[in-house]
C-alpha cells in the first residue's frame, strides 16, 4: 500500500467497506439506521452521531453520543490505515450535507451489509424538474419543455416534498426543468431545500445567471452548484441547438458570474455529431471561462430527442469520444466526467486497473479508491438517484419519463423508493439481461438503463451504446414500446 496522502473522505468510504464486514463490527452499526428523535426533527442514529461528532457541545440521547464516540474512533482507524488525511474528515463532516450522504453510505451497509453496487436507504441526489416552464427550445430537451403543465404541484406541495426528502434522508437536490429560475416558487423552495441541510444544486441554461444580482440572490439562499449547459463554442451553433438567438453570450455571461461568485461550477454539453469535432474548442473555453468541470452528457432519445435520433453516436464515436476524454483529464487542470457509465470500463482499460470512474467523477492513480467503483459505480438510476416531475411523479431518471414508479402526493418519497419492484430491478445488476448482463464491467457500469429502454423497449436490457454491444444499436433503428420486469 502506497504511503501517500489521499483525499479524507474516499479513504474513509473505501475503509468502512471493509470494516463494517468484520465479526466485531457488523453487530454494532445495526442500530445506525434506526430513528430517533432530537430538537428539530427524526433522525436516524447515523445521522444524529455525526452531527455530534461536528457539534459535541450540543444535546442529544445517550444512543446517539455513544455512537458518535465510536464513529469518531472508528473514523480515525480507518483514515490512518488508508493513508487519508483526517484533517479533510473533520472538516467535511461539518458540511450538513456531506453528513446526510455518509449517514446514507453508514445506513446502507447497516441494512444491508456490503452489496455490489451499494444500496442506499435513500438516494444521494433527487434531480428535480421542478417545472416545464423553458423560455429556449432546445432540439434534445427530453422533457419537451415549453409551457407549465396544469398539473404542475402548487407551492404548498412542493415545501411537502422537501419534507419528504429531508426526512427519508436525501443528500442533494438538483433542480432542473424546463428553466426552474424562471418559475416563482423556485427561490422558496431552493431557500427550504438548503436550510433543511441539503446539497442544493441547478441545471439552468443560464439565461438568469447573466444578471449577477439574481446569481447574488441564490448565493445567498444557498445555492451550491451551477451548472450551465453549452452545446458548442460557436455561439450560432449552440443558438441553433437552443432555438433562440443570441442566448449563447448569455449563457457564458452566467456561467462566468458564477465562477466569480464562488459557486461549484459546471459546463454541460450532451454529445451529438453536431459538436462531436468540439471536445478541444469546448474544454478550451471552460479552462479560460474557469469553471471546475465540464460534464459530458450521453444523449438519449426521449422527449424532443426523437426527433434528432439521427444525431446520436455510433458506439465506435461514443468509444473514441470516452477515451479522449480520459486522456484529457491528464492534460488539463479541469474535472472532466461522462455521464455514459461505459467511461468507467475506458479509465480501468486504459489505466491497466490503476484509475476509475465510478458514477459521474472521475479517480485519477489510486488503486483502493477505483475499487470503489463497484461499491457505487456505474448508471445510478434508481438506485443513487431518482428524479421527480413537476406533477410530484417519480421515475428513475429524468431520461426515463414514461416509468413512473409512484407520486410524492399520494405516496411518501420513503416507501416509494423503498417498495418499487422497477427501483429493486435496478439495484440488482445480476438481473440484467442480454450483453449487459453478462458483461465483465457490469458492476463498474451496468449500461446506461434509459437508453436501454429508449432503444429496446426493455429498461433492464442492452445498452446499444456501447461497443461491446454494437449489434444492438444497429438492428433497433426505431424506438421500441416499454418492457420491464
Amino acid at each position: 500500500m502506497t504511503n501517500r496522502k489521499r483525499g479524507g473522505i474516499p479513504a474513509l468510504l473505501a475503509g468502512l467497506r471493509l470494516v463494517t464486514e468484520t465479526p466485531i463490527t457488523r453487530p454494532l452499526i445495526k442500530k445506525l439506521a434506526e430513528e430517533i428523535g432530537n430538537d428539530e426533527r427524526k433522525a436516524t442514529v447515523a445521522l444524529e452521531a455525526l452531527r455530534l461528532i461536528a457539534e459535541p457541545d450540543t444535546n442529544s440521547c445517550l444512543i446517539a453520543r455513544f455512537y458518535s464516540k465510536m464513529l469518531s474512533l472508528l473514523f480515525k482507524v480507518v483514515v490512518f490505515c488508508f493513508h487519508g488525511k483526517e484533517e479533510e474528515v473533520v472538516e467535511a463532516i461539518k458540511d450538513p450535507a456531506v453528513r446526510r450522504g455518509l449517514a446514507l453510505v453508514l445506513e446502507g451497509l447497516a441494512l444491508y451489509g456490503v452489496t455490489v453496487p451499494q444500496k442506499l436507504p435513500a438516494p444521494f441526489l433527487i434531480v428535480w424538474n421542478f417545472t416545464n416552464i423553458c423560455n429556449l427550445k432546445c432540439k434534445h430537451c427530453y422533457q419537451k419543455a415549453s409551457l407549465p403543465l396544469p398539473t404542475e404541484l402548487p407551492l404548498e406541495e412542493k415545501l411537502n416534498t422537501i419534507e419528504q426528502l429531508d426526512q427519508a434522508g436525501v443528500a442533494a437536490v438538483a433542480f432542473s426543468g424546463g428553466e426552474p429560475t424562471i418559475h416563482p416558487h423556485f427561490l422558496t423552495v431552493l431557500k427550504a431545500a438548503s436550510d433543511a441541510g441539503m446539497y442544493t444544486a441547478l441545471a439552468t441554461n443560464g439565461l438568469a445567471l447573466a444578471d449577477l444580482s439574481f446569481a447574488e440572490k441564490l448565493k445567498k439562499l444557498g445555492l451550491r452548484y451551477v451548472e450551465v449547459s453549452i452545446d458548442s463554442a460557436d455561439p450560432d451553433k449552440h443558438d441553433q441547438f437552443r432555438g433562440v438567438k443570441g442566448v449563447w453570450e448569455k449563457a457564458i455571461r452566467g456561467l462566468r458570474n458564477a465562477v466569480e461568485l464562488g459557486f461549484s461550477t459546471a459546463m454541460a454539453t450532451t454529445v451529438t455529431r453536431l459538436n462531436l469535432d468540439e471536445i478541444d474548442d469546448i474544454l478550451d473555453l471552460a479552462e479560460e471561462i474557469g469553471v471546475q468541470r465540464v460534464v459530458f452528457f450521453n444523449f438519449i432519445p426521449v422527449g424532443r430527442g426523437k426527433d434528432m435520433i439521427k444525431l446520436d453516436l455510433t458506439p465506435e464515436e461514443r468509444e473514441e469520444i470516452l477515451k479522449k476524454i480520459y486522456l484529457e483529464n491528464h492534460k488539463r487542470d479541469l474535472e472532466i466526467y461522462s455521464t455514459a457509465p461505459q467511461f468507467a470500463r475506458i479509465s480501468c482499460i486504459l489505466s491497466s486497473g490503476r484509475e476509475i470512474a465510478p458514477t459521474h467523477f472521475y479517480v485519477k492513480g489510486d488503486t483502493v479508491i477505483s475499487s470503489l467503483a463497484e461499491y457505487i459505480g456505474g448508471c445510478g438510476a434508481g438506485r443513487i438517484y431518482a428524479a421527480l416531475q413537476p406533477n410530484g411523479d417519480v421515475t428513475p431518471c429524468v431520461f426515463i419519463p414514461s416509468v413512473i414508479v409512484g407520486n410524492i402526493t399520494k405516496r411518501s418519497f420513503s416507501s416509494i423508493w423503498g417498495e418499487s419492484e422497477v427501483f429493486k430491478a435496478l439495484r440488482d445488476r445480476d438481473r440484467l439481461r442480454g450483453s449487459c448482463g453478462t458483461c465483465p464491467y457490469k458492476y463498474v457500469c451496468g449500461g446506461c438503463r434509459a437508453r436501454a429502454l429508449a432503444y429496446t423497449g426493455d429498461i433492464l436490457g442492452s445498452d446499444p451504446g456501447c461497443i461491446l454491444n454494437i449489434t444492438k444499436l444497429r438492428a433497433n433503428t426505431v424506438l421500441k414500446p416499454l418492457a420491464i420486469g
